[in-house]
């Protein structure tokens, strides 16, 4: 069914906010690739939280492979979302780009419509959050904006994340879903606040499920871009709620190279049918199979 814009549920544990935010600030650029983090004392100062829980964020994030912490020189970040493109406009080409830049310039659009299909909402969240302080700051002001999710049926059986050699183990499915609700109800109370805070006279957010294993995440952007990605199946340590660490299977959907295509005035170019057909698949997933 589709998912109305309700009140934001809560902030989480704390040490998830912080690990949010700094995933956030990685994926926007705030901090770039090889570039150290604040320490843990200012972390924790500008958070309002004490050194353990900063210190738990900065593992679960260098669990992930995103940073590299070590006694005396601090956390540097290893990787970030990655964008390979065919289009030689500055902010899209070249090895290194980022998601952001993209999704910024689909939302300078006076309507905006994005199509996601992907295993959570967590990076889509940290984009739209940062789509959220431009247009507070008075830097973009689009008139509509039509959000579409896909996410997969929470009764759906994944086989990522879990535990390694113990397919019986749930825990990490259980944790899997409560990123994605957490991440899924942010979206919808940052939307809201803008048709509240009358910033964007109409805002249409749709989230479906479908019963589908993703493994790949897409962007559509305004029916004339693709971002297509493949989810890489890794084996790192997790951090469940009651703290112990496990060995598990997962897939980092932040961390995968996405491919950019873009439609053009050839319809039968590459990127043209691309996402022709990828807009075709959505629609055909979203009206038959979602529900």
């Amino acid at each position: 069914m589709d998912v109305q814009q309700t009140s934001d549920g809560g902030g989480g544990r704390k040490f998830q906010r912080v690990s949010d935010e700094l995933r956030s600030r990685i994926t926007d650029g705030t901090y770039p690739l090889r570039s150290f983090l604040p320490s843990e004392r200012d972390l924790a100062e500008e958070f309002g939280v004490s050194r353990d829980t900063v210190q738990r964020a900065l593992r679960e994030l260098a669990n992930e492979d995103w940073i590299e912490s070590r006694q005396g020189s601090g956390s540097r970040v290893l990787k970030t979302q990655r964008i390979q493109s065919s289009t030689p406009k500055a902010t899209r080409s070249s090895r290194g780009a980022t998601l952001a830049p993209l999704i910024s310039e689909a939302f300078e659009r006076p309507e905006v419509a994005l199509d996601v299909y992907t295993l959570t909402s967590e990076s889509l969240d940290a984009h739209i959050r940062l789509q959220v302080e431009r247009i507070r700051g008075g830097f973009i002001r689009p008139q509509r904006i039509a959000l579409r999710m896909l996410l997969p049926s929470e009764s759906l059986d994944l086989p990522y994340p879990r535990v390694d050699g113990d397919t019986g183990d749930d825990r990490p499915g259980k944790r899997l879903r409560a990123i994605s609700r957490r991440h899924t109800e942010s979206l919808e109370s940052l939307l809201k606040e803008l048709v509240t805070e009358e910033l964007v006279p109409s805002v249409d957010l749709r989230i479906r499920h479908v019963p589908l294993v993703p493994t790949f995440k897409l962007y559509l952007l305004n029916g004339v871009e693709a971002l297509h990605g493949m989810y890489e199946v890794i084996k790192r340590p997790m951090e469940l709620d009651d703290g112990e660490v496990i060995t598990a299977l997962d897939v980092l959907g932040l961390g995968a190279t996405l491919t950019h295509h873009v439609k053009d005035a050839d319809l039968n170019s590459p990127g043209s049918v691309f996402v022709a057909s990828m807009q075709s698949w959505y629609e055909s997933v979203w009206n038959q199979l979602a529900e």
